[in-house]
């Protein structure tokens, strides 16, 4: 696991592809996407705070 600004991120590899897993710790809230294979680590990491903001912005509602 690795740890960026208060979000835990997991990347397991899965054949072709990548499942990242982010955890926020303040919250709890989780979130996982799917990418290629070759997708650059700092893209991955953007991508996964992207959707976990989204989500932790849906729950508020």
């Amino acid at each position: 696991m690795d740890q960026e600004s208060g979000i835990l991120f997991q990347i397991i590899t899965i054949g072709n592809a990548v499942k990242v897993i982010a955890v926020d710790e303040a919250t709890g809230t989780e979130i996982s996407l799917m990418a290629p294979r070759n997708t650059p680590l700092p893209s991955l990491k953007a991508a996964a705070q992207r959707k976990l903001a989204y989500v932790m912005n849906k729950n508020k509602q």
